[in-house]
């Protein structure tokens, strides 16, 4: 079967990242998340790269304060995920609205989200003003090993979202590039 063109406006769709996350961030006393997909793990460290410019609020909490935490929803999170991406705590307090709970974290101001299966702190190494790139390091991680959904949702870019399925155990294949611990 042959390949047909696919409109290049459509290629990041090819590739999106994944999973979904949210971002919290906290600014003069007031929490704030927001939905991202933009983003990419940089090394074991761990180091992550996160893409997003002024037209997002949290784009100024992460200038001014310098920190966030990664919260990872899973499956059952997806529709509030969706939610919290479409409106704008500028004018909405999320975790209100979305009935979710903010949990202290350790390191940074910014709250953890009780109900997502894992959170990272995060501190800004550096803001790379082009391409409106924020390089993140983790500080602090932590995981909810008693929840029991644990698949993680994944954009396609369109509206879609493809849930995790069946997990490949090549570990065995790949032991001389893990760091110790992993």
């Amino acid at each position: 079967m042959p390949m047909t063109e696919l409109p290049i406006e459509k290629a990041f769709m090819l590739i999106e990242p994944g999973p979904v996350i949210l971002v919290t961030t906290r600014e003069n006393g007031r929490d704030n998340i927001m939905t991202i997909t933009w983003h990419m793990v940089m090394d074991f460290t761990p180091r992550i790269a996160l893409t997003t410019g002024p037209w997002n609020h949290s784009f100024d909490a992460l200038i001014h304060t310098k920190e966030c935490v990664l919260a990872i929803p899973t499956v059952d999170l997806a529709e509030k995920v969706v939610g919290i991406g479409d409106c704008s705590g500028a004018q909405v307090d999320k975790f209100d609205k979305f009935g979710l709970t903010p949990l202290p974290a350790s390191d940074v101001s910014a709250p953890l989200i009780a109900e997502c299966v894992a959170c990272l702190e995060c501190r800004v190494a550096q803001y790379l003003e082009f391409p409106g790139m924020f390089i993140l390091q983790g500080t602090r991680a932590w995981i909810d090993d008693t929840r029991e959904e644990r698949r993680r949702i994944h954009a396609n870019g369109d509206g879609t979202f493809v849930a995790d399925g069946d997990t490949l155990n090549l570990r065995s294949l790949m032991l001389d590039k893990l760091p110790p611990g992993v």
